[in-house]
Order: structure tokens, then sequence, then C-alpha cells
């Protein structure tokens, strides 16, 4: 959720509650100010009784008029609380009962005593108090749209410098060398942001330009003497005849140096790889290249006595031929190497994926195959080509998953993107 959507949102959320809140307490103050008004209204009537009883010595006559009605009730002569209350109303002209405001209070005449109830009508008052609170309503409700309208185009206008930033960074290249541009903003904390992501991308060509520069001068240094050796080591093979123990520590030698130069080479692909300096894409038939494996293939297959079977169904991406070669080298590499005698290889290509499934040792759910130098203590080999499998997935955004299922090992790749 985008930060002006969440902050809409916890604004909106906390008007709607404040205007809850307020409206409640807004009603509640405008009705006791009109039942005080009706209050005091029924305060002058008891007045105008009282004053005239006083001059006449007797009840003014009962009445009842559209919102007001007067009557007289005797009683006995005992002490009674002078008090108002709501009550209903019935109002002769609408013939309908309405919610009404009564004073009962008592008045002495001679040696009678009568109580007095004065009730007036509510209706106008409350809705005086319904229109009241509908104005404000609407006026509030108004104020609150305009609010959101004002905050959305200011806000996305305010944090336009911020998505541009945004943009120029997950398009930030760090083998280009053209410098990202500044985003004109007077707001101190954008300029602060601009300022730190082209330091920070500054900084990073500048480790990138010189860890380039590094695995290439190593590449090559290292490539020389591997050379020299490999050739001194088939120089002396062929001068004399050795013995027995003399050839053994040769071959341990010619099999370090070729480890050794295999190595070198699979950390300069991983470099590569990484810093995405292989670029010749073009469409690649995995069809085609598959077929072509099992055909390389077939002589360790049939050293190890392994039972191939295969669903393949045309299939065409996008990604460097090269590396899908590698790829598939190092997939198939690993079903015959970490199979078993007699097993069994199921390939599988169709509906954007591919499937190869070997037989071979459970292993425990927390090894991490992908990981370089991840290998079983009974592997010969160096551990970098499934790690090599993965880096290629995420340079194109493909999907390398791993199932063990009993002894059956499930290597699966999504060529479907998004």
């Amino acid at each position: 959720m985008r930060l002006s959507a969440n902050y809409n949102r916890v604004n909106i959320l906390t008007s709607i509650i404040t205007l809850a809140i307020t409206g409640c307490i807004y009603y509640l103050f405008i009705h006791a100010i009109l039942t005080d008004k009706l209050d005091r209204d029924l305060d002058v009537e008891e007045d105008e009784i009282r004053q005239y009883v006083t001059a006449f010595h007797k009840l003014p006559l009962p009445a009842s008029f559209i919102d007001q009605r007067v009557s007289y009730t005797e009683i006995k002569p005992v002490a009674m609380e002078r008090r108002f209350a709501y009550t209903s109303y019935f109002n002769p002209k609408e013939r309908e009962e309405e919610p009404g405001r009564s004073l009962f209070t008592t008045v002495t005449l001679g040696q009678k005593m009568y109580m007095v109830t004065i009730t007036k009508s509510r209706v106008e008052s409350e809705d005086l108090v319904r229109v009241i609170l509908l104005i404000t309503l609407t006026v509030t409700l108004v104020l609150l749209l305009a609010l959101l309208m004002i905050n959305r185009l200011l806000l996305n206008r305010l944090w336009r410098p911020f998505y541009t930033i945004l943009t120029r960074m997950k398009s930030f290249d760090v083998a280009s060398t053209a410098d990202m541009d500044d985003e004109p903003t007077k707001i101190d904390e954008f300029v602060e942001l601009n300022a730190s992501v082209n330091a920070m991308a500054n900084r990073v060509r500048k480790d990138y330009r010189e860890l380039k520069s590094f695995t290439d001068n190593a590449s090559h240094e290292m490539m020389t003497p591997l050379a020299v050796i490999n050739s001194k080591l088939d120089s002396l093979l062929q001068t004399e005849t050795f013995t027995e123990q003399q050839g053994a520590l040769l071959e341990d030698i010619y099999h370090a140096t070729g480890r050794l130069s295999r190595l070198h080479q699979s950390l300069l692909l991983l470099a590569k790889i990484e810093n995405n300096l292989i670029s010749d894409v073009q469409e690649v038939d995995i069809k085609e290249l598959v077929e072509g494996k099992m055909r390389h293939f077939d002589e360790l297959f049939a050293r190890d006595g392994l039972t191939v079977s295969a669903d393949i169904a045309p299939l065409n991406i996008k990604m460097s031929k090269f590396l899908a070669d590698i790829l598939l080298n190092n997939l198939f590499s690993n079903a015959v190497r970490h199979n078993v005698p007699n097993g069994d290889i199921d390939i599988v290509v169709g509906n954007g994926m591919l499937v190869i499934a070997n037989t071979g040792k459970e292993i425990h759910p927390d090894t991490r195959l992908f990981d370089r130098f991840s290998k079983s203590t009974a592997s010969e080999g160096m551990g970098l080509g499934l790690a090599i499998t993965k880096q290629i997935c995420n340079l194109y955004g493909f999907t390398l998953e791993h199932k063990n299922t009993g002894d059956k090992h499930f290597f699966s790749i999504n060529f479907k993107l998004g």
C-alpha cells in the first residue's frame, strides 16, 4: 500500500471517529440548550399562573393550545417535589402524540392544593436540533471530502520527486557510466534523499569497477600460471619413465591443477552472471538443447546403468544460449553424479517448465543446495554447479525449486515470467 493511500485511510478513519464523537457531543449540547429554553418557558408559565392566583384568588382556566397544555388536579395537601419530565403531548391539530416537556408543580388556593401540569411540545425543538445537526454534518462531510481530495492531489504532487527517484533507482545500471539526474524539488528531505542516492550510486559504481578490475586481473593472472603448470606437466610426462610412486604423485598434481582450473572458470562465470556481463539474449529452443544434452550424456547414462525417460514438448524462451547450455549441463551432471547405480532419470519439458527428476539418497530438509560450495562429503564436484544454475535463473527471473520425495529428487525450472 502506498504511503499516500495509507495516510488518507488513517486520516479518513480519524476524521470519521472524531466526527462521530463530536457529533454526539454537539447533539447533546444543542439538545441540552433547547431543553433548558423549554424549561425556562415552563417557568414563565408557572409564574404567570401563580401571579393570577395571587391576584384573583382562583385558578386560570385550563388551556389546550397547539403546542401547550395546562391542566389542574386537586390533591391532598402533601409535600410534593417540583420537577420537570419528558412526556408525550397530544396535538389536537395533527391528532397524534408528540414528544413533550412537562413541569409538575403545586398551587395552594385556600385550604385546597392543586397539582399544576404544564406541558409544551418538543417537536419544534427536536426539528431544530435535527436541522442544526444535519447542516453541521453536511458541512463537515463536505469539508472532509474537500480535505480528502486536496490531500490526494497535494500528496501526489508532493511525493512525485520521491517516486521519480525510486524509478531511477529501479532502473539503475551498475555498468552504466551515465550519472543519475537530480530531481528538482524544494523539499529538504527529498533533496537529501536525492543526494544520498547519487552518492550511493557513485560508490556502487566505483566498487563495481574495482571489483571488475580485480576479477579481470585475477582471472588473467591465474590463467597464465595454470597454463604453465599444465604445459610443464605435459612435457614432464613425455620425457622419461617414472616409478609407480612418481606417477601417482604426478597424477594427483594433474588432477589438482585441472580442478583448480575448473574452479577458476566457475567463479569467473559466477561473477559475470551476477554482474550481468553476458548479454547475448536470443530465442532458445529448450527442446533442441535438452535432446542434444541427452545424446551427449548417453555414455554416462550407460556407464551407471541409468534408465532415462523423457517427455519433451516444444518450448522457446529468450535468454543467452551459452547460459542455457551451462544451466542444462549442470542439471544433467547433477542428476548423474548424485544418482544411484541402475537408477532413474525423468525429464519433462512443457507448459513453460523443465523438470529433471533423479533417484538418489534422501537429504536433510535444511540442506542449502543452491549455496556456493554446498555439497555432500562423498561428492567429487566443487559445489558450484547448482549455485551457477540458481544465479542464471535469478538473472532472467526464472523460478528454480528442489523437492525431495523419498528416494526421488525433483529439480524444476518455471520459465514463465510474472
